[in-house]
This record gives C-alpha cells, structure tokens and sequence, in this order.
C-alpha cells in the first residue's frame, strides 16, 4: 500500500499544489467549471479573507510519492457553532483522486483537527460562510456546472457513504425554460402588491450601493431572510464590504431587482446574473492574459444561453405575501431581452416547501440534488 501523506499548507509550494489538484481531477471534463485561482488564494489568506476574524481555517494537500492527488480546506466557523448550539468542524473545498485511501486520509487530517480544538462531529462540504460553494453533488454528474456552485465526479459520494458518513441535508436547484412572456398568475399578484401594498421594484446603481447605504440594506435583509436556514451564520459588516467590493461591478445591476415599500425599506432582493460557464472555463482559472476578456464578452455583449439566479431573499415580516412575483414580473421581460432560453437557481433546500412551490407556474425541473454530509467523531483527550 502506497503511503498518502497530508500536510498543512504552510509555504509557497503547497499553495500552488493545492491550486493545482483540480487540473489533475478534471482535466477531461467538459462539465467541470474552474475557479478564479485568485479568488482561492484570497479564501485561504487572513489578510484578504474577514471571515479569518470569527473562523479558524486550516488547507491541507494530500500527496502520493511526492505528487498532489488531494486538498481538503478544514472549517471552524465559530459564529455559526454559536448560533446552532453544536460542535462542528467544517470540511470544504474537498477534491481527491479515485483513491479511498487519499479521500480517508484528507477526512481524517480535518477530523482530527477539529478535535484538537474540542469539535465532536464533521460536516461538508460546507462553506466559511453560506455564500460559498456548498453541497456534494450527488445526480446529474452529465449537467454542466456553474461558477457558484460545486461540481465533482461521481465517485466522491460512494467515498463518503464508505467512509460512514450519512445524509445531513440536501439541496435541489431548479431549471426553468424562460417564457416568452410572464405567466398570468404572477402579472396579477404583481399588480396586486405594487396597488395594494405598495411595494415596487427599483434598480440600484453602483452609487446607490456603495454611497447611499443600499448594500447596507441588502445585506440586513440577508441575514434577517436567511437567519433560520440550516448552517447560517449572519455576515458581518467587514464581509459585507469584502462581497461588494468583489463581486458588485461585476454583476448588471438590471439583473439585481430590488423591492422597497412605501418606507423605502427594503424588504426583498433578487440577485441574479448570466451564466459565466463557458468564460470561465476558457480563461483557466487566470483573469491574464485572456480570462479577462471571454469573461467581459460574456457579461456585457455575448451573453451565453442561460442566467444564473444566485439568491432570492424576502424580510421575513413579508414572505408568503406574493413579493416574490414582483422579481418574475421583473425579470422574465429583461431574460427575453438578454437572450437567455433558460435559468437556473442556486441550491434549495428540498424541505423548503415555500421558496419551491414559487416555481409551479414555470413548470420547474429538478436538478443537480446535492448533499451535506455528517459523522460523529469522539473527543480526543
């Protein structure tokens, strides 16, 4: 038996191993859609990623004869372990070769790191935060993946059953095709709120956000929307300027519809943008020296055949009372426009009877059921 050795990321060289054990896992997949490797050196880096402020965060690489076959990213997310009451060592960013042994022994540098700090159970693939990638695929390995959510090979859910692992939670993500145009029974219950309740749909600038508080106002919204969602931890102020500060000038801002009341308090958001999949996986990872480019033409002028709808969120005082048709009555029109035959939303939670129900009228697929996955461990003494 070939000896697997993990070590913890601690130098140059391992950082680049890290970086590079995707490229040996997927170099044949056409599915398979690649990180921004900046963006992973920034998730791993203290000075750059504010979640280092409430979260331990420990990389590792697992090597076979002195060549990368695994990572694994260990999680300790102590603002969530409060919030939930638990014990919880998180594992993310988890890639391994078809090797049980390489897999068992990732699991086992992170389980045994979290119970150096006094953690008695190990859950992932789970993000720093829940705006991270998060949940093992588990169907429709043939689908392509997108640029917010995980992708992996067929094999890494037989690993995890074998290692003992069990079922925490799934998501389900949803397919529409687009309409051509909005379906009746959300045009009137559109009417009805903006008439009755007066709540209406505006589009925010990059101004608006940055200088007159509406990313404020978003990200309050997101924490009180998603505060009981299985694994949330609330963003701080810190991250809530690390998000904008990223991703804003990225996103058309036409894509991102926004409702206030007659307050102007903002009580619903729909993020949204168009898929990046194909850019993504022609710039390799490297915005230089052409990754920028196919990524602009992509988001700007040759739009690809589908949209991404990353989050929707309602304050919780106004779930259930038909915001949620002011989103589709918004962007149904702006996707025709764009050229988008279909959209896909971000994962859901399969019990989440509300937020999937929405979907009926646009004769929704289910796809891409992914997993959280749990185990015990025993405290070391």
């Amino acid at each position: 038996m070939t000896k697997i050795d993990v070590v913890k990321i601690d130098c140059r060289k391992a950082l680049q191993d890290f970086i590079r054990v995707p490229y040996i896992i997927y170099q044949d997949c056409p599915q398979y859609v690649p990180d921004m490797e900046s963006d992973i050196c920034d998730q791993l880096n203290p000075k750059k990623n504010t979640a280092f402020e409430f979260s331990d965060i420990q990389p590792f690489v697992a090597y076979r004869n002195n060549a990368p076959v695994g990572r694994i990213v260990g999680i300790i997310n102590r603002k969530a372990n409060k919030r939930w009451q638990r014990r919880t060592v998180r594992f993310s960013l988890i890639e391994f070769v078809d090797d049980k042994d390489v897999s068992a022994a990732l699991i086992d540098a992170v389980a045994h790191w979290g119970q150096s700090f006094g953690m008695d159970n190990i859950e992932g693939p789970m993000g720093i935060t829940d705006f991270d990638k998060e949940g093992m695929l588990i169907e429709d390995f043939h689908l392509m993946g997108t640029m917010s959510t995980i992708y992996n090979p067929a094999y890494y859910p037989r690993h995890m059953e074998a290692m003992g692992f069990e079922k925490e939670v799934d998501w389900v993500q949803i397919r529409i095709e687009v309409p051509q145009e909005v379906p009746a029974r959300y045009s009137r219950t559109a009417q009805y709120v903006r008439e009755q309740m007066g709540l209406k749909v505006i589009k925010v600038t990059y101004k608006d956000v940055m200088k007159r508080g509406y990313g404020k106002k978003v990200f309050d919204l997101l924490n009180q929307a998603y505060e009981p969602i299985f694994g949330f931890s609330a963003l701080s102020e810190s991250q809530r300027d690390e998000f904008l500060e990223r991703y804003l000038r990225l996103i058309d801002k036409q894509m991102i519809p926004v409702v206030e009341n007659d307050k102007h308090e903002v009580v619903g958001v729909a993020i949204t943008m168009g898929c990046l999949s194909h850019a993504m996986q022609k710039a390799h990872g490297h915005l230089w020296p052409l990754g920028w480019w196919y990524l602009l033409r992509a988001m700007k002028w040759k739009h690809e055949e589908s949209a991404e709808m990353l989050l929707i969120a309602v304050r919780p005082d106004f779930q259930g009372m038909g915001v949620n048709a002011l989103f589709f009555d918004d962007l149904i029109p702006i996707y025709n426009r764009y050229g988008f035959r279909w959209a896909e939303t971000g994962p859901q939670l399969e019990d989440n009877v509300r937020e999937l129900s929405q979907w009926k009228p646009l004769k929704p697929q289910f796809v891409k059921r992914r997993r959280c996955y749990v185990k015990r461990l025993k405290i070391e003494n």
